[in-house]
């Protein structure tokens, strides 16, 4: 496995492979690698002969006062874990290497990124996008990779992939989760023990809700306040949101029917975490 810094190293680590008739997949991380990522990084493997794994700290998606400045980083550690998962190549660049002093421009999606995270975070997913379609056009890959926990962040990539008429397959994967149900996360690492515990309330909500809902409960005004209620039980939470949307264009729905997004942003003391399911009702 290889790790490089510039735009040219990995567009002639891609070419390379390429030429030997290579299909190239691709999973675009901010690092601190965890297993949601290895996972990320092994069906990208069994799906593509040869692997691109980017870390790269996206100073663009971070509002004021986020943790850009202590987002956890480790090199050293990513690369045993993506070697380990099947990476042929990292892709480390600096920030100067992405945003050089006379950088202008910016991709937007409207509409579905005013929603959600997009409501308490304005100007993050102009961040996502931008970088991503950075990446995209560097990596030149056949297939991207992509983790559900984030079910915003996957909707947006998939609208601007079809508006762009880019040359790319999104492959969203299922939520990783820690063996009491914590879907896994870089800022996880954030918790103290009493918030890893208190944090347990997003997944206990919504695996709640969705037997609820199997046990007939299709009113989503009603699901919504419940899961609302229950997650304010927990003295160390405080939501950022809870909604229920319809799964492809996050538009907020009355009945539960059809493919359906629950998804929540909760503080945990000062950690922000998100979680969701999505069913098929």
């Amino acid at each position: 496995m290889k790790i490089v810094e510039t735009v040219e190293q990995v567009r002639a680590e891609v070419a390379k492979a390429r030429k030997g008739g290579n299909k190239i997949g691709f999973v675009p991380t901010m690092g601190y690698l965890h297993e949601g990522h290895a996972s990320l990084i092994r069906r990208a493997k069994e799906e593509n002969e040869f692997v691109v794994v980017s870390i790269f700290v996206n100073p663009t998606q971070f509002g004021v006062g986020e943790d850009f400045e202590t987002y956890p980083r480790d090199l050293a550690r990513d690369s045993d874990i993506a070697e380990q998962a099947g990476a042929n190549v990292i892709f480390h660049p600096t920030v100067k290497e992405m945003y050089p002093s006379e950088y202008k421009t910016y991709i937007e999606v409207e509409d579905i990124t005013a929603k959600l995270c997009g409501t308490s975070r304005p100007g993050h997913f102009r961040g996502v996008t931008t970088i991503v379609s950075k990446l995209f056009h560097m990596v030149k890959a056949d297939r991207a990779y992509f983790g559900q926990k984030d079910a915003q962040q996957v909707a947006v990539i998939q609208q601007m992939v079809r508006d762009l008429n880019m040359d790319i397959e999104i492959i969203p994967c299922a939520i990783v989760r820690e063996a009491d149900g914590l879907a896994m996360s870089s800022r996880n690492t954030y918790l103290s023990p009493a918030e890893r515990k208190a944090a347990l309330i997003l997944s206990q909500s919504l695996f709640q809700s969705e037997e609820m809902i199997k046990n007939g409960e299709l009113d989503a005004r009603k699901l919504r306040n419940w899961i609302k209620e229950k997650i304010q039980c927990e003295p160390l939470a405080k939501i950022d949101y809870v909604e229920i949307v319809n799964g492809v264009n996050l538009e907020e729905i009355e009945e539960i029917k059809g493919d359906v997004l629950i998804a929540l942003a909760v503080k945990i003391g000062k950690t922000r975490l998100i979680d969701n399911i999505r069913l098929e009702v």
